[in-house]
């Protein structure tokens, strides 16, 4: 069994149903593969194969960098896509603008850190920093979560390296309008400076965005992504909103 199958949770296309790419997702701090499990299985109705990997920063032996290289380079159906949350989404953009992963088609960035550390808070702050509904802060305190990672410093360099103006890929990020733990306007600035990026902010949005309590619109935005995506690296449009007078 390889480093990456002993340290992943899986879910996958309907019986019967061609895959139509495969995201490989990153968590951030803390979290561990069963936090993504809503997402998971929401992405894998809609026929994209969904791996995600260990919290790298907790378990540097993991060697996650490792692990995504295993499902990156895998014969996994493609596009292939890399998620990120939070640290997820510093250590993604930084693999790929380093050119340490090549064959990655594009990124979703979710929360993405525009700092190395903030105050810390209790246990309740944390909650409330990342996300706001009541389902996922029932699976974080059940989860094993470990707690006060949120306020843990970004590992050295993670930020310097997640240059976005590195990556030509396309790039979606999602950002909650509220995100206390990465203010809205450092985490605009940085995704300006990158070729091909689009930025959703999702109104009244915490940190944990692929999960907060507008997961299900956050998933929808994702699948139209990755449907354009299929399409072609220039993103071309799907669905136009022809508003008439």
């Amino acid at each position: 069994m390889t480093l990456a199958e002993e340290q992943l949770a899986a879910w996958n296309e309907p019986d019967g149903v061609n895959p139509r790419g495969t995201l490989v997702v990153i968590p951030g701090r803390g979290e561990g593969p069963s936090v993504y499990e809503r997402f998971g299985r929401r992405l894998a109705a809609d026929a994209y194969r969904v791996r995600v990997v260990t919290d790298p920063v907790a378990n540097e032996a993991l060697a996650a960098r490792q692990a995504i290289a295993e499902l990156v380079d895998c014969a996994a159906p493609g596009p292939w896509v890399l998620v990120g949350s939070d640290t997820g989404a510093l250590l993604a953009a930084g693999l790929v603008a380093s050119g340490r992963l090549t064959d990655v088609d594009a990124l979703v960035l979710a929360g993405l850190p525009t700092a190395a550390e903030r105050d810390a808070g209790s246990w309740d702050d944390e909650l409330d920093d990342r996300t706001s509904c009541p389902t996922h802060r029932g699976r974080l305190t059940a989860s094993g979560l470990r707690r006060g990672a949120l306020y843990e410093p970004v590992p050295g360099r993670w930020l310097e390296r997640a240059e976005l103006s590195a990556i030509t890929q396309p790039i979606l990020g999602i950002h909650g309008g509220e995100d206390q733990v990465s203010p809205l306007a450092q985490a605009r600035a940085r995704y300006a400076a990158a070729p091909a990026a689009e930025l959703v902010v999702i109104t009244g949005g915490r940190h944990d965005a692929l999960n907060d309590q507008t997961h299900r619109t956050v998933a929808a935005t994702i699948v139209l992504f990755l449907e354009r995506l299929r399409l072609g690296q220039d993103l071309p449009p799907i669905a136009l909103s022809d508003r008439r007078q």
